[in-house]
């Protein structure tokens, strides 16, 4: 290569980097055009809504500023619809190239803002438009939206218009219950309103200072988190970014690349460029705020005269070593510009600060925002409920705003007087355009005129204007007083609704104090009328109430007068009425920290301890939240639907029981469980919860059950059930220590049921660690009545959404329930209960023949005259079992039972026959006594919807009705059941029948399994009905021995797999089946299959994909090819069962959708 060549192409590059340098130039001056003119449409959007007479003017002018703030204005047009009203720019012209962004307000009524481009232009971030256009788009639509809500709550006659929470839905199909969207409304209805409060927040702040200025304030070298930290201290979320700058120039060009909310100058020897900056900013940014800080006070009068002669700097703030300032002067200008939409949706109340000496505001400022922060955050950290609430709700603070002239006060007083909670002013100040040294005693005069009960303060460095502050009934403040902040602090607390409501005579002397909200509605009941009268006309009441963020409960308090009121007593008792029926709709349907008075309360759980609330504790929770969520009357009006009244222990009790007792050192390796439990009943529980359990049991006289909630208990994905223990207890001891003995030992043996066989070997099972497992503990009073001796619900059942084995007509959507007398532990432990479809309860499932042979003989009670509690006897601790006799005896089965006449072979509902006792339930089912099947099928098809899959509950009956003719459905558990029935489907014409080993058409699960070469059969020569138990522990043999050597198995036996009852099945455990792969039941000689199921090993069997299947000898739909099995390869024979392993796998396809399960060789 030669020089000229060189030479040229060195003139290239340079060339091209100048290229590439103007390209990157005026591509940042395109943006920053571009964003300025965003910016412009929201400051003009901002302006129109402040002016505008009315919202369609609002509408129409907006529709006219949006096209100026696009890339193509000439291109552009806009459309706004509200409420069924449309507003369009000129020449309006709709396209396929649109941006479109829908809002609600506080009434509900829905409308949109779309922006259009009429012809095609080049593809950027969403088709045509840059993503600064939808920035924009969303801004407006937000300023619009607080617009609207603003002017419809100040149209409102009453505030209790806005409390009113949304009304349940009516409805007509019952897919569309919008389920979430009526949970989202109650629950998120308060805190909209908190959402909707302060739009504005400062994000982006441009610092101009020199190096030397930073280092002055903070020499650590962390000047950001210096300045900021009050953010920290306060727990608020939305900290502001802090870019530095030390060049007028660099300045100019961070604000032309970049949006900015505030410009602070930190101003040290040099007051000039500061100035000529803060013009610049102003001519090319006139809405940006421009604040000053000044190092010393040296400077300052020469910068106030600057300033008077050139108003570029908006306000000037002195250093005085706290770095509080920073935060003062980010929330001075975000309360200036929300003030209006605050005050307008949350009544949200406002300080005026009448000061014109900086050094003094500089002071005063951030006292009163760490003063009114402070109590604030203090009052709504009392109020129990989550972080993010507790974040919103200090937007309800009251505004501080500056003023610094008497008409800049007079001004604010105007605007915000319906508002004002406070006045803090100095005395000597301008007013009329000059100082005048009493403009504050002025000031006071005219607006005490019109609000004589304001709090008002007067402060002054000048001792003399003490007097003149008490004749004008005011406070006075000395501004040279070492107490200075703790004078403002006292008078806040006193004056301004912080602190504790103390209620006081007519002369103001003390009668009362209420520290929490609920005090307050206690005390309102006893106070005499002349404190009522006080306060109301003071309107301490909705004051107090705002400072502690209840907006809802202050919307309808405030303007009620006294004059409204026929007698003080109807003003006590509307005020009444109103606290308690926002504190009954707040936690209904909710989990609430203890207290004692809720302890009784069937709308809300109580939590006796704090964490996580377990599987089963979550569903409960759940269930609670539907059932106050939801109009479920509206399906079946007949029957009131509800939960026992329930508390819950939540996860840290358990943690901190396993760690101060010393226990999580040795009880993860024990495997004696005898030890174990030994253990747990002699450690202790912590003091706060046996506290917490005494004041339970002083209110609780029913039998109550005490139920494990682990972690993966009964969870939507990886459900445990009857894995951890449960127990009843009478609860009826007259000593009340006993009881809680009892009740102490019950909730250490729950714990200690963690670390039971039977607990470890199903976490061995789903690849999980004992150690993460953590318990909860439900504590629910039992549902029932007592008779005699014994106490047990007139009916207990299980349902399921999906029905896994159909007869006749029914379809596996129609549902199934099993119902019984007694307690449920009668149905879950799979006893011989009755078996219906929701969808058809008159249809029998089965003949008469076998509803005589397997109808229910005996029942589960709790045993009331039990002195002693056996706790080794597990859930049966404080139970008896009964006979169906003893149920007539009580008058419990006229409504459940019928009489078989074997003659005619007939059932006759009712007990007016001699004969054997059916537990068929016909004059519920058949004649409808109540509501039972039409109101099973409404509550799993909405509690399917809820939850997002198929699902069981667990239930029970009272059937004594109530004034209003009603007999209660109590809902007690739910849990999903997990199956996959979608995805596999088997082509029967292909299948071969010479290949098949096992055909049935009752088979549950999914899919495909092709790696089993292992199967267990029972042995059919050797088969004795008695000796089941002796089954399920070779059983667990076989299972330990495939567990070692990591081989799943093809299980076969006869019976109900799971079952308690030893007659009807084999009684095993999950552990011992546990790497089963496919589980099959079928009939033996005398040993026909039972209808009934063992709930909770049948939910974990299907819960762990494990495929079920169930074949009947006699069926021509089902078969086994006995012959085929017993000629593989015996490896193993034990007395009942013997385990062949073939030489190849066998193919196993199960149907979930046609529920078809096929095995083939």
């Amino acid at each position: 290569m030669n020089q000229n060549n060189q030479q040229d192409d060195t003139r290239g590059y340079g060339d091209l980097e100048k290229d590439l340098t103007r390209q990157q130039y005026e591509k940042l001056k395109a943006e920053n055009k571009e964003r300025l003119k965003e910016l412009a449409c929201i400051n003009e959007t901002t302006q129109i809504l402040k002016q505008a007479k009315n919202v369609e003017e609002a509408m129409q002018k907006i529709t006219q500023a949006i096209p100026r703030g696009m890339q193509y204005p000439e291109d552009t047009t806009a459309r706004i619809t509200y409420d069924g009203k449309v507003f369009t720019s000129v020449n309006f012209r709709g396209s396929q190239w649109v941006l479109r962004q829908t809002f609600d307000t506080i009434d509900k009524r829905v409308g949109a803002i779309e922006i259009f481009y009429t012809r095609k232009h080049p593809d950027l971030d969403e088709g045509p438009f840059l993503k600064e256009e939808r920035d924009l788009i969303d801004n407006l639509t937000s300023l619009f939206k607080g617009y609207l809500d603003g002017d419809i709550a100040n149209k409102l006659s009453r505030p209790n218009q806005i409390y009113s929470s949304p009304e349940t839905i009516s409805v007509e199909k019952p897919r569309r219950r919008k389920l979430l969207q009526l949970f989202l409304n109650r629950n998120n209805y308060n805190r909209d309103l908190y959402h909707d409060l302060m739009p504005f927040k400062i994000k982006e702040i441009l610092l101009v200072a020199s190096l030397y200025d930073a280092f002055s304030i903070e020499s650590g070298g962390r000047f950001s988190e210096y300045v900021l930290r009050q953010y920290e201290r306060l727990n608020l979320t939305s900290v502001p970014r802090i870019t530095g700058v030390s060049d007028p120039e660099e300045a100019m060009e961070h604000l032309r690349s970049k949006h900015y909310d505030m410009v602070i100058m930190m101003i040290g020897l040099d007051t000039r460029r500061p100035f000529n900056l803060a013009a610049r900013i102003k001519e090319s940014f006139p809405y940006l705020p421009v604040f000053a800080l000044l190092n010393n006070n040296e400077n300052l009068l020469t910068l106030e005269e600057r300033r008077k002669k050139m108003p570029v700097i908006d306000k000037i703030f002195v250093w005085k070593g706290d770095s509080r300032v920073f935060f003062t002067m980010i929330k001075l200008i975000e309360d200036k510009i929300n003030v209006d939409n605050d005050t307008r949706l949350g009544l949200v109340r406002v300080i005026i600060l009448v000061e014109d000496a900086a050094p003094y505001y500089s002071r005063y400022l951030p006292m009163l925002y760490n003063i009114v922060m402070e109590q604030t955050r203090r009052i709504i950290d009392d109020v129990s409920t989550d972080d993010l609430y507790k974040v919103l709700r200090l937007r309800t603070r009251p505004k501080i705003l500056l003023a610094t002239t008497y008409e800049e006060a007079m001004h604010i007083y105007e605007k915000y007087g319906s508002q004002l909670l406070c006045l803090i002013t100095d005395v000597e100040f301008e007013r009329n355009e000059k100082l005048d040294k009493k403009a504050g005693i002025h000031l006071v005069k005219e607006i005490k005129a019109d609000r004589k009960e304001l709090p008002t303060v007067i402060q002054s460095s000048y001792e003399k204007y003490d007097e003149i502050a008490s004749e004008l009934e005011c406070a006075f403040i000395n501004k040279k007083s070492e107490s200075l902040m703790q004078d403002l602090r006292t008078f806040i607390l006193h004056n301004l609704g912080f602190g504790n409501f103390v209620f006081r005579d007519l002369h103001g002397r003390e009668i009362a104090v209420a520290r929490t909200l609920r005090e307050f509605e206690n005390l309102l009941h006893t106070i005499p009328d002349e404190s009522i009268l006080f306060h109301g006309k003071k309107n301490h009441f909705s004051l107090w109430l705002m400072a502690r963020g209840e907006i809802q409960v202050a919307h309808i308090i405030h303007p009620a007068q006294i004059a409204d009121f026929p007698s003080t007593d109807d003003l006590r008792q509307f005020i009444i009425n109103v606290l308690n029926k926002f504190r009954n709709e707040q936690n209904q349907g909710k989990v609430v920290p203890f207290h004692v008075s809720d302890i009784d309360d069937h709308t809300s759980i109580v939590l006796l301890g704090e964490g996580n609330l377990g599987g089963k504790g979550r569903g409960l929770a759940f269930i609670n939240t539907l059932i106050h969520n939801y109009d479920f009357s509206q399906h079946v009006p007949g029957i009131n639907i509800r939960t026992p009244n329930t508390s819950i222990i939540g996860t840290d009790e358990f943690q901190q029981f396993l760690e101060i007792n010393s226990l999580n050192k040795k009880v993860y390796n024990e495997k004696d469980e005898n030890k174990i439990r030994k253990w747990f009943i002699k450690a202790e529980l912590s003091d706060q919860l046996k506290d917490k359990l005494y004041k339970f049991l002083k209110f609780i006289e029913k039998p109550i059950a005490v139920r494990s909630s682990g972690m993966f208990e009964d969870s939507l994905h990886q459900p445990f059930a009857g894995i951890f223990e449960t127990y009843i207890l009478p609860n009826n001891d007259p000593d009340i220590q006993v009881r809680l003995k009892q009740l102490q030992n019950a909730i250490k043996l729950v714990y200690a049921s963690v670390f039971s066989k039977l607990a470890r070997g199903y976490v061995e099972a789903i690849s999980y660690k004992i150690e993460e497992e953590m318990m909860a503990v439900v504590i629910q009073e039992v549902v029932g009545n007592q008779y005699g001796d014994y106490y047990y619900p007139h009916i207990s059942g299980v349902a399921q959404s999906y029905n896994y084995y159909p007869i006749s007509h029914m379809n596996p959507e129609d549902g199934m329930a099993v119902a019984a007398l007694g307690l449920g532990k009668y149905v879950v432990d799979g006893e011989k209960a009755y078996r219906f479809s929701p969808k058809y309860p008159q249809t029998l499932v089965h003949s008469l023949k076998d509803l005589y042979k397997n109808s229910q003989v005996e029942f589960y009670a709790v045993d009331m005259k039990r002195d002693n509690i056996d706790f080794e006897k597990g859930d049966m601790a404080g139970l008896i079992r009964l006979d169906i006799d003893d149920a007539e005896m009580h008058g419990t089965i006229k409504h459940l039972a019928s009489v078989y006449e074997p003659d005619g072979d007939r059932l006759m509902p009712g007990l007016n026959h001699a004969g054997p006792r059916i537990i068929n339930f016909a004059n519920i089912l058949q004649h409808n006594y109540i509501p039972l099947a039409e109101t099973l099928q409404a509550v799993l098809d909405i509690v399917e919807e809820a939850l997002g899959s198929p699902v069981e509950i667990e239930w029970a009956v009272d059937l004594n009705k109530d004034k209003d003719g009603k007999a209660s459905f109590y809902l007690l558990q739910i849990k999903p059941q997990i199956s996959t029935w979608e995805g596999f489907s088997i082509d029967e014409e292909a299948l071969k029948e010479e290949n098949i080993l096992l055909y049935t058409d009752k088979a549950m699960g999914n899919g495909i399994i092709e790696d089993i070469e292992d199967i267990v059969i029972i042995n059919r020569d050797k088969f004795e009905k008695s000796a089941t138990m002796e089954m399920a522990e070779e059983v667990d043999q076989i299972n330990e021995q495939m567990k070692k050597e990591g081989r799943q198995y093809l299980l076969i036996g006869p019976g109900r797999w799971g079952t308690r009852d030893r007659w009807i099945g084999i009684p095993v455990e999950w552990p011992q089946i546990s790497n089963a792969k496919v589980i099959v039941e079928t009939d033996m000689d005398g040993f026909p299959l039972d209808a009934s199921s063992g709930s909770h090993f049948f939910h974990n069997v299907t819960s762990m994909n494990i495929g079920y299947f169930s074949v009947t000898q006699s069926s021509k739909k089902q078969t086994i090819n006995w012959d085929f099995i017993e000629n593989q390869p015996l490896h193993q024979e034990l007395k009942h069962f013997n385990h062949f392993r073939l030489d190849s796998p066998v193919k196993i396809m199960i149907d979930g959708k046609k529920r078809l399960g096929v095995i083939t060789y």
